[in-house]
């Protein structure tokens, strides 16, 4: 079993423990964080659902980001990110949103150079947000960014768990 599946299945355990939901808003990562969270069975009771936010007007359109912000800033920073995750969780009503968003490449982009990434979470009292510097090319950049996205969401699900004191499956 790889690593990666295994903390899928460690915070699909404790999604599921709580009944708790996670959504994904995905830029760069184009539906791949949302393909690993479904890619285990049982995933139907903690995945509500995920957008594919690639075009800049989507993600304000459809994930409430602010047009403003993007007009001077770009897509690709940490508000951004937080703003997509906050905006996925209200659209599909889960509890925690997941977010990501960066130049995955080839080479630069007026949005920042290749490797730039920002993750996000967005859940019921904590929330957080993570700037990447990865290397590798496109797809070693995309599949590094589900990763340390999956890391983030376990992380921020924790921090929930020890301070309500709920049950967690680990």
């Amino acid at each position: 079993m790889s690593e990666r599946k295994s903390l899928v299945e460690t915070i699909a355990g404790v999604l599921k423990s709580n009944e708790w939901t996670v959504a994904t808003a995905e830029s760069l990562t184009g539906g791949d964080l949302c393909a690993r969270l479904i890619d285990m069975p049982g995933a139907s009771e903690v995945v509500r659902g995920g957008i594919v936010a690639y075009a800049t007007d989507l993600k304000s359109s459809l994930l409430g980001v602010d047009k403003d912000l993007l007009a001077r800033r770009g897509p690709v920073t940490a508000e951004v990110a937080r703003q997509m995750a906050a905006g996925v969780r209200e659209l599909c009503r889960a509890d925690y949103g997941l977010a990501t968003t960066g130049v995955a490449g080839p080479g630069d982009s007026e949005d920042g150079p290749e490797g730039l990434v920002y993750i996000a979470v967005a859940g019921p009292s904590h929330s957080a947000v993570r700037e990447l510097k990865l290397s590798g090319g496109r797809s070693a950049v995309r599949s590094a960014t589900v990763a340390e996205a999956l890391t983030l969401l376990g992380e921020v699900v924790e921090c929930e768990v020890d301070e309500r004191g709920t049950h967690s499956s680990t």
